[in-house]
């Protein structure tokens, strides 16, 4: 008898030749139990083991009951109760058949190409490595490590074979191999592929903002720029070598030389069309003002200055201001302090005549009345900034407007509303430079609207799978995503997801301090203490989450968190 375990791009089983059906592994801790077995080498754990794992925190008794459900179900699903078998205090995986699993064909296989590396045997060996392991379980803590481990020898395996176009397809940000291949195609004479090849390494890492390539890229494309050619450089190239040099002077920490290099670049890039680089230039720009400690300032005069002088061009500049303008708004005491300056910045765009900045204006009042629990006068002015925004063309202010409102809604019970503006919002944002940015966020609300629990681990398997190709993703618009997708799978009881889950969330918490994602961690926290049936822990952090929403000014958010105790109660 043979078994053939798929667990690298996806999960499945076939049994001497058939396919189990997917439908047999509802039993999620069937399905994992054969998932740990088949990684683990010799497909054999001590029981105790396997217990700790799925079952930390329950007694030895109820532990027990557990594994012998999942053994029962991985029977039944394996369609044979010899394939999974407990003997004395090991449960092992058909210890009687071939058992073959593709992750450990890819090891055996791996070593074999770097004991004598080629560039073909190690290209035969990475053929093997058809995805990363168990990509739908990305949360579950036991798998992380080894994982990462067959991640990290896919890549060695790619950089010592030098086949570096299989590598930047799997890794664009990977430096090195752009570097080598943009030297390639410089020594070929090609100076359109390297100016390709930088771009694309830019465009990858340049997701968060903030990132840029290292000195040697910049430095062989401007050796391709340099190169005499029948088509002249473009003036797009030249403003992208100079916002790359920007961001080097940004991260060696010469804060005002990249803000002059920012300044300059845009300028060009207004005079040049470019919204896409307009809008990099004003983020390298805010940057540096907020590593001054400066941004709301800067951020105030800016937006005045534009009103004024290039009414059109405001919502351009304000792309470039995004994250750290809806970071400042969810400061501690943010949106008070950013409400008092909207109200100036309405009355100057309202001067102006400046369509987008009335927009862009309303859009922050409208975001201040929700965290202040003013629904109805959040819902008015947050309507009227999307008619203005969708009348400016102003894509990702008209994408928060509308995200804000589904947030209204679910807060109302419109689920159906909600995801009907999330909806909309998601068909703006793919047009966006920001699309990266905005998508994220607005898949955390799609996990909240999911009329089922089905659709809920599909739209969290999609927002993992986004997270994941974003090696440089923006933080700080993951966490509305990092925070829906615990909560949700803890109300749904699969614990195993949640805790590191939270742990991230926690840890991009840390590096933004002040604001509610602190209070909402607690939250999520809350629901998970819950669901492993530890009231009283829960308890403790619903209430922690509560004054801290309080401390903020958050009145509807405190309620609600007040209402989980409520629950408890009852």
């Amino acid at each position: 008898m043979r078994i053939a375990i798929q667990l690298l791009g996806g999960f499945s089983v076939a049994v001497d030749g058939e396919t189990v059906p997917s439908s047999l592994w509802r039993r999620d801790r069937a399905a994992a139990l054969v998932k740990l077995l088949a990684v683990t080498p010799q497909h054999r754990l001590h029981r105790e083991q396997v217990m700790d794992l799925f079952w930390p925190d329950a007694d030895p008794d109820a532990a027990g009951a557990g594994l012998r459900k999942a053994v029962h179900f991985a029977r039944k699903a394996l369609g044979d109760n010899g394939w999974i078998e407990i003997l004395g205090d090991s449960v092992a995986l058909a210890p009687e058949a071939e058992i073959v699993v593709d992750a450990a064909q890819f090891e055996a296989a791996t070593e074999a190409a770097l004991r004598a590396p080629s560039p073909a045997d190690c290209a035969a060996a990475a053929d093997l490595y058809t995805g990363d392991l168990l990509p739908d379980d990305l949360y579950v803590e036991w798998l992380s490590a080894p994982r990462s481990s067959l991640h990290q020898r896919f890549l060695e395996l790619l950089r010592v074979g030098k086949l570096w176009q299989r590598l930047i397809a799997v890794a664009p940000s990977d430096e090195p191999a752009q570097c080598a291949l943009m030297q390639a195609a410089l020594d070929s004479g090609n100076r359109g592929e390297a100016i390709r090849l930088f771009n694309q390494l830019r465009q990858s890492l340049h997701v968060e903002l903030g990132v840029g390539p290292s000195s040697e890229a910049v430095r062989l494309y401007e050796q391709a720029l340099a190169i005499p050619a029948v088509d002249p450089v473009s003036q797009t190239d030249r403003i992208r070598a100079s916002l790359a040099w920007g961001l080097l002077h940004l991260h060696s920490g010469d804060f005002d030389k990249a803000s002059v290099v920012a300044q300059e670049t845009r300028q060009l890039a207004t005079a040049a069309g470019l919204v896409r680089e307009v809008g990099e230039a004003s983020a390298l720009f805010a940057l540096c003002a907020h590593m001054q400690g400066r941004w709301k300032e800067v951020f105030q005069a800016e937006f005045i200055e534009w009103a004024r002088t290039r009414p059109d061009k405001v919502s351009q500049v304000f792309d470039g201001h995004l994250c750290l303008a809806e970071f400042c708004l969810c400061n501690a005491k943010g949106h008070h302090q950013i409400g008092v300056a909207a109200r100036e910045l309405l009355f100057v765009a309202e001067g102006a005549g400046s369509l987008p900045g009335k927009g862009l204006a309303s859009l922050i009042l409208g975001e201040v009345a929700l965290f202040s629990g003013e629904l109805s006068e959040a819902e008015r002015l947050l309507t009227e900034a999307e008619r203005l925004l969708a009348e400016a063309d102003a894509a990702s202010g008209r994408v928060l407007a509308l995200e804000r409102l589904a947030e209204i809604a679910l807060s109302r019970g419109q689920r159906w509303q909600a995801n009907r503006l999330i909806q909309r919002a998601a068909g703006i944002a793919e047009v966006s430079w920001l699309s990266p940015h905005l998508l994220i966020r607005l898949k955390g609300l799609e996990v909240r609207a999911a009329p089922t629990e089905e659709k809920a681990r599909d739209i969290i398997r999609e927002g993992d799978r986004m997270l994941a190709k974003q090696t440089h993703g923006c933080q700080p618009c993951s966490m509305t995503f990092r925070l829906a997708s615990a909560t949700r799978l803890a109300a749904m009881g699969e614990l195993s997801q949640v805790n590191g889950r939270l742990d991230e969330a926690e840890r991009v918490a840390g590096m933004w301090h002040g604001g509610p994602w602190i209070a909402a961690v607690w939250e999520a926290r809350g629901f998970q203490r819950r669901a492993e049936g530890q009231e009283s822990r829960a308890t403790s952090a619903f209430e922690e989450a509560a004054s801290r929403y309080a401390a903020l000014g958050r009145p509807a958010d405190e309620a609600r968190c007040l209402g989980h105790l409520r629950v408890a109660a009852e």
